[in-house]
């Protein structure tokens, strides 16, 4: 673990307790027990995690083969896994670009090991606050064309901030910055299972940045004005599974979608 003195040990970081509920080892003690108290209340909540992981690659995976997209903009990326974004978009198309964002120091000492990707593309990182979109664009144009289209990945960020208008907001801003072609690719928490509530209300109380559920019609917001791609707005593990996948149980933790803008 790195000595930065700005990564604060006594609260739970959402960052490092998804690390811990993926099975990741960059976390610490005050984080796993963030993530066990969320396992006693919700024992599911580790495949929420899995789950968004999985949409993760099937968005990137369209975007790439049939949105014809070789560049990214991931904010929110959290603590390095396996399949990130680069690594998906780069085995598909090694020329495609990806910018990670994230305001977690610790995001950025283990994304560093990361940023090398293909000869061919090009992976870049970001420290700064999903509220900073000015911050965030202006630096992801250092590597990013924004004259070609964009998929902007924003996966269990909205649900950081609490304002519901605010959380809106800032999604309508990154997408008017992109130019036509680029996509939105956005998974959140929803408030539909009593149990998923109850466990992020228990976590809440500890973390650092308390996590916001919403419900599906509200999520489904960040999309207006876009075309959505099939099968629209939806429970995670219902877009796109892959041929074969078990039926999926009827309750909604989390929901995804994929937009378009023309």
């Amino acid at each position: 673990m790195d000595a930065d003195p700005r990564i604060d040990r006594t609260k739970p970081h959402s960052a490092r307790v998804w690390n811990y509920l993926l099975g990741g080892q960059d976390n610490y003690d005050v984080d796993r027990e963030a993530g066990d108290t969320l396992l006693r209340v919700f024992p599911d909540f580790a495949q929420v995690a899995t789950l968004q992981r999985e949409f993760l690659r099937r968005a990137v995976t369209y975007l790439v083969t049939e949105a014809g997209i070789r560049q990214f903009l991931d904010i929110g990326s959290g603590l390095p896994t396996a399949d990130n974004t680069h690594e998906v978009a780069q085995r598909l198309a090694p020329e495609s670009r990806v910018v990670y964002v994230d305001n977690d120091p610790l995001v950025l000492v283990h994304a560093r090991a990361l940023l090398a990707g293909t000869p061919q593309g090009r992976t870049a990182y970001v420290e700064a606050d999903v509220r900073d979109p000015g911050a965030i664009l202006a630096a992801a144009a250092e590597t990013l064309d924004f004259s070609r289209p964009i998929g902007l990945m924003m996966l269990s960020i909205a649900g950081q901030i609490p304002d519901d208008d605010l959380a809106a907001d800032l999604v309508r801003r990154y997408v008017a910055a992109l130019p036509p072609g680029s996509h939105l690719a956005l998974s959140d928490g929803a408030d539909v299972n009593p149990t998923l509530v109850a466990a992020v209300s228990s976590y809440n109380e500890r973390a650092a940045f308390p996590y916001t559920l919403r419900s599906p019609e509200r999520l489904a917001v960040h999309f207006e004005g876009l075309e959505l791609v099939d099968p629209g707005v939806v429970s995670t593990p219902l877009w796109r599974p892959p041929a074969g996948a078990p039926p999926q149980p009827a309750v909604i933790n989390a929901v995804c979608g994929v937009g378009r803008k023309p």
